[in-house]
């Protein structure tokens, strides 16, 4: 069995999660531009859209013109969702909407980190196990993170923007592993998404665990020597 050298995790979701549920965040901002819908309504439609979207990858481009290009994806996505939601919906300046919107998210108090978190983190590295994320995040992540105190606990974060794919793409897992300097086959995957998450790191031949599996991410730590000693051979 391969050692154990680096742990990869997915952010939202699993390592960082929104301080208010999405719909309830668009329901708020839209009504200070002339739209009132119900939040419950906003999150549905947020979520079908969302697992509908085409990949946020733009391998082609600059890093500057893959974030014009990021944004402008987002702003398709939520003039998406007020449609599917009402199409009769009309905002007195959807743009200024949008821009609202976009800048909220990309402030860390707009987010919050998961339940033991940190912790998880901290414990992993005095193991001298490196840490990093993979996500499908866009360029905000990296100030969310540091604006939460994680940034600093992780060795390395790797986006679309930065692969030039997104998961499910093995592509930007074996980046991650090669950023850490370790072989996919010791990196262990955490993640709440089970074909994008789970199912392609284990096809790009990381270890996978679902985050739902664990109380808090505190208890990653053990679960993992759990999953080692189950693999050991048995004594002779």
């Amino acid at each position: 069995m391969t050692r154990l050298r680096a742990v990869l995790f997915d952010a939202a979701g699993t390592l960082i999660e929104t301080a208010e549920p999405v719909g309830e965040t668009y329901a708020r901002f839209a009504a200070r531009f002339g739209v009132t819908l119900p939040a419950w309504r906003l999150e549905d439609a947020f979520r079908r859209v969302l697992a509908g979207a085409p990949p946020r990858v733009f391998p082609d481009a600059s890093r500057s013109e893959a974030e014009r290009l990021e944004r402008r994806w987002w702003r398709d996505r939520v003039r998406s969702v007020f449609l599917a939601t009402d199409g009769t919906a009309r905002f007195d300046d959807f743009d200024a909407f949008f821009d609202a919107l976009f800048e909220h998210f990309a402030g860390s108090g707009s987010w919050r980190a998961r339940p033991g978190a940190a912790a998880a983190l901290d414990a992993l590295r005095a193991r001298g196990l490196r840490t990093g994320v993979v996500s499908n995040f866009d360029a905000r992540l990296e100030p969310i993170l540091a604006g939460l105190s994680l940034r600093s606990r992780l060795d390395a974060v790797v986006l679309p923007i930065d692969a030039g794919a997104a998961k499910p793409d093995p592509a930007i897992f074996v980046l991650a592993a090669a950023t850490l300097g370790v072989p996919a086959e010791a990196c262990l995957y955490v993640g709440d998404d089970p074909e994008r998450d789970l199912a392609a790191a284990r096809a790009a031949g990381l270890r996978a665990i679902a985050v739902d599996d664990l109380a808090t991410l505190t208890d990653l730590p053990l679960r993992i020597d759990a999953e080692d000693r189950a693999k050991e051979p048995p004594p002779r």
